[in-house]
């Protein structure tokens, strides 16, 4: 709205009003105005046009041309200007000729038709109004503008494929081999489509149809040449032939060759897809051969994802508490950060928290993280990779080891490899036992060298040691006996990937280095885990599956092993054994796998009835393609700043900080494409989804917490409802443990803070986070200031600086804006609402000012008028500007039925040259010109107390 109410105060200025002239002589320019221009502009009510893509220039039909019946007299009679209604169109309408009203649209950037066809929207046309100064236009009716755009053959068809690839039977004709197709990205049909396919390549059998298909001309021989390399180009109906051409190999196979046919080497998994088939359609070619029964072996090899297979990553500390395991787990190999800084200086993949040991790095666990005494019952738990040691004698490898840090070298229990043999050294002290008693456990395994991950479990019930790999019970091969240790007061240090040497040697260093990989290596004093827990903590989350087992049919055998990783099937009928291995599936529990390949393997073996020489099988070699999972974007919503009163944060309760916190989880869905490719990037659309989370921090800005007189609070009860743990510090809060994300809502809304001494505190910074998959994924970072509203008491003094000392509440001056804004702030009587007022007078001021400077018009006008403004001014307004409009109470004798009328034409001319601009911006402009024309049309004398009137505003 704002060229309307630009126009009538240039016109208003322009004529005298505001500056003591006579209100009769405004009436009548303004009467003299209407007469001179009478009429309205015309235009045709709809036009076509059409535009060539790339090009500017529009054809329309029929011409833009406007008339206007007060023609010849000028300005009124003359067209100015074509405005276009629409929002962000590429075009613009501009008069050619003011007299004979021609005017031309075209384009103000480059038209692609591949981006969109056709463009409908609004013209009208304006006359120059009654002087030179933009006043009083009059514009025509609304006329409908449609524009087609005309394509320009600009694509050359590409394929949809860079190279195909065909299996021929020798000595046959096929109608049909394979078929090749293009696709022209052009927004026509007569160059989007493909009309003719030719093979370039001379002097070989084939032929291609204008549909794609190839077919051979004459029968192929496997002896004369096993493969055929043509290379096929495409046109378009343009006849543009396409930018690269595509190669087909054609491979000649024998008449018949055993083996398995139909099957797809490439099989791809959406995440979340459940069960799905690997060969739907595979069936055995035996070539007539008399087999009598058939094994065949299926193997998914996942030794490269991960930990040996796709596990879920959340921290170990969640996933014991997922599969219920006990709690007191001591993490020794956690998250470097600033509370566990032992792990930093050691090699880490951050993605599966995975620590690498090159045998020259060791880390100290700092004293009291894991008790001196570790009881007769306790369990240690890792995921190791580890390959065979160099050289003929290999030295010990420790992974863990706790040792006497000064004077002498007597290690206390300890855990490490030697020739490919795990051991475990439990020492008792002489105070514990007294006799000769189990102190070495050894197990020879073959898991332990073969550079694979495996995860151990070592439970100990003195003197019962057992030791469970990847979920299978191992007893020790080998158990030596020893004295207990002497009595002493030197001090242990335990120590992971290597052990400490205290004694001994001239400078305590350490020795033993361990070479491989750990990850998940933690301690559980005083308890041991169940057989339950220890499979579910390395179970894998993806494997082998059959769909429907009750329809594999009579006489198929089948074993799965435990990671179900290999499958085997045995049987006697070829074709149950067919239906059997179509059935067999891959699944992936996981919300978000690890993308990637996984290889499979399908070996077989064949027995035939009294053959010397059976059938040979070569094994099938594919693999499946886990897609990448859509990307979650967590985000934390709620009131991110309020106030409370004092009293609440001394209370018993505090203040809950985030009673309103929503956690909103959504994945960018790509819209459906239309039939034809374009160059233009597709929108994607926003979706919900749920899933859990791990972990929620709530971290205290600006310093921490000092607890002789503030702290977070949360009800445990509240915690263990929703199946969570917290850690709380003067940092700040810690939410951990897999929930969903209604779950944390739910904690989070119980959070409270809460202050016993108020008095000095202003606000308070806050600060979450949430995190899926360990960090995987993670929320944004919501702040939250907490402020404290402090009761205000004015001096009993008759003369106060109410620039210092804000009233309780304040009264309203005549502006509807103001008053809702100074309403809304004075329900904060503090020293933050007087600078939050001041702030945004000040803001005003600016914003007046720059509007007043390009109305350069209108310079020497405000100049005097604010002089006098200032002449008038008797207190100091250095830090407060107090706006007031005089239009409604302090102007001058006569004023007021010509204010009336001219904000009745003025909101008249508002409504109809309003442009496209938004509301927003509309009532800021609105209220940046009632401020100008309260500053500029003061007059009379002032009063000596200002009072805030607001009898003529509503509440």
């Amino acid at each position: 709205m704002l060229p309307g109410r630009l126009c009538w105060v240039q016109l208003l200025l322009a004529l005298g009003v505001g500056s003591g002239g006579g209100s009769g002589d405004s009436r009548r320019r303004r009467l003299l105005a209407a007469k001179v221009n009478k009429h309205k502009p015309w235009i045709e009510t709809s036009y076509h046009g059409v535009i060539t893509e790339n090009n500017d220039t529009v054809i329309l039909d029929p011409p833009l041309v406007a008339l206007d019946k007060d023609a010849p007299v000028p300005f009124a009679g003359e067209i100015c200007a074509f405005k276009i209604h629409g929002q962000e169109l590429p075009f613009e309408a501009v008069v050619l000729n003011k007299t004979s009203g021609e005017g031309r649209l075209r384009a103000r950037s480059p038209i692609d038709c591949e981006l969109q066809k056709e463009y409908t929207f609004i013209i009208q046309a304006y006359d120059c109004g009654t002087g030179p100064q933009e006043m009083a236009w009059k514009k025509s009716h609304k006329a409908v503008v449609h524009i087609q755009v005309k394509d320009v053959n600009e694509f050359a068809p590409t394929f949809k494929e860079p190279a195909y690839k065909a299996i021929v039977t020798e000595g046959k004709i096929y109608d049909s081999i394979l078929q090749v197709e293009a696709i022209d990205e052009d927004c026509s049909p007569q160059y989007s489509q493909i009309c003719n396919y030719e093979i370039i390549t001379t002097d070989v059998p084939f032929a291609i149809d204008r549909n794609g298909n190839i077919r051979n001309t004459e029968k192929l021989s496997y002896d004369r040449q096993r493969q055929y390399e043509i290379l096929v180009t495409a046109y378009d109906c343009g006849q543009k032939p396409a930018a690269q051409d595509t190669l087909v190999q054609v491979d000649v196979k024998p008449v018949c060759k055993p083996g398995w046919q139909d099957w797809t080497k490439r099989i791809e998994y959406q995440p979340g897809s459940g069960s799905v088939p690997l060969f739907p359609n595979i069936h055995l070619e035996t070539c007539d051969g008399a087999v009598s029964s058939l094994q065949v072996t299926t193997e998914l090899q996942t030794n490269y994802i991960g930990k040996g297979c796709d596990r879920e990553t959340y921290s170990e500390r969640s996933l014991q508490k997922l599969c219920g395991a006990s709690s007191g787990i001591i993490d020794l190999l956690p998250s470097p950060s600033a509370a566990t800084n032992w792990t930093s200086g050691l090699l880490v993949d951050s993605s599966e928290m995975i620590f690498k040991f090159d045998g020259r790095q060791g880390a100290k666990i700092p004293d009291g993280i894991v008790p001196k005494n570790l009881t007769d019952q306790f369990t240690i738990t890792m995921w190791m990779k580890h390959g065979p040691s160099p050289g003929v004698r290999a030295e010990k490898e420790t992974i863990l080891c706790n040792s006497d840090k000064t004077e002498m070298n007597r290690h206390h229990y300890a855990l490490y490899l030697h020739n490919c043999r795990l051991v475990f050294l439990l020492r008792k002290d002489f105070d514990q036992a007294d006799t000769f008693r189990p102190a070495e456990f050894h197990w020879k395994l073959d898991q332990i060298c073969d550079k694979e991950w495996h995860y151990y479990v070592i439970n100990v019930e003195f003197p019962v040691v057992t030791l469970y790999m990847d979920g299978a019970t191992y007893e020790p091969y080998l158990v030596t006996n020893d004295w207990p240790i002497h009595p002493s007061h030197i001090a242990m240090q335990l120590t992971v990937g290597a052990c400490w040497q205290g004694g001994e040697v001239a400078k305590p260093r350490f020795a033993q280095f361990f070479h491989g990989s750990l990850a998940s290596l933690t301690i559980r004093p005083g308890k041991m885990e169940s057989q339950k827990v220890i499979s579910c903590l390395q179970a894998c989350k993806e494997g082998l599956d059959i769909n429907s087992l009750e329809s594999l049919g009579q006489g198929i055998k089948y074993h799965f092993n435990p990671s179900q990783s290999i499958l085997v099937m045995e049987g006697e009928d070829i074709a149950n054994i067919n239906r059997a291995l179509q059935k067999v599936s891959y699944i992936n529990s996981r919300q978000f796998p690890t993308a990637g390949v996984r290889r499979l393997r399908v070996s077989s073996k064949v027995q035939c009835f009294g053959e010397d020489v059976c059938i040979s099988i070569p094994s099938v070699d594919a693999y499946v393609m886990v897609l990448q999972a859509m990307e979650p974007q967590i985000t934390l919503q709620g009131t991110d700043r309020f106030w409370r009163p004092a009293a609440q944060f001394e209370s018993a309760r505090g203040v809950i900080l985030f009673p309103d916190i929503k956690i909103v989880s959504t994945f960018a869905k790509p819209e459906a494409t239309a039939d034809m490719k374009t160059t233009a990037p597709r929108s994607a659309a926003l979706e919900e989804m749920l899933h859990n989370l791990d972990f929620c921090d709530i971290l205290v800005l600006g310093g921490d917490l000092d607890p002789r007189q503030e702290c977070l609070e949360l009800n445990h009860n509240e915690l263990h409802q929703q199946h969570l743990d917290a850690t709380n510090s003067t940092a700040g809060y810690s939410i951990y443990g897999v929930g969903s994300m209604s779950r944390y809502e739910q904690v989070l809304h119980h959070i409270r803070y809460r202050n016993w001494h108020p008095g000095s505190l202003e606000a308070r910074r806050f600060q979450i986070k949430c995190s899926e998959l360990n960090g995987r994924y993670t929320s944004n970072e919501f702040n939250l200031e907490v402020s404290v509203l402090h009761e205000v008491r004015v001096p009993d003094q008759e003369h106060v600086n109410h620039l210092i000392v804000q009233p309780p509440f304040l009264q309203s001056v005549h502006h509807p804006e103001s008053r809702r804004s100074i309403q809304r702030t004075s329900v904060v009587p503090s020293i933050a609402t007087v600078v939050i007022i001041i702030s945004v007078c000040m803001l005003v001021f600016v914003v007046a000012m720059g509007v007043y400077r390009i109305r350069i018009a209108h310079q020497h006008f405000i100049h005097e008028t604010e002089a006098a403004k200032e002449a008038e001014m008797d207190w100091d307004d250095s830090a407060l500007t107090i706006t007031i409009n005089p239009m409604e109470k302090h102007g001058a004798p006569g004023h007021g039925e010509d204010e009336t009328e001219g904000e009745e034409e003025e909101e008249e001319a508002e409504e109809d040259i309003s442009s496209s601009s938004s509301e927003d911006n509309s009532e800021e402009e609105e209220e940046e010109a009632g401020m100008r024309r309260g500053r500029h049309g003061q007059s009379g004398p002032r009063q000596a107390q200002l009072e805030w009137d607001d009898s003529a505003l509503p509440y």
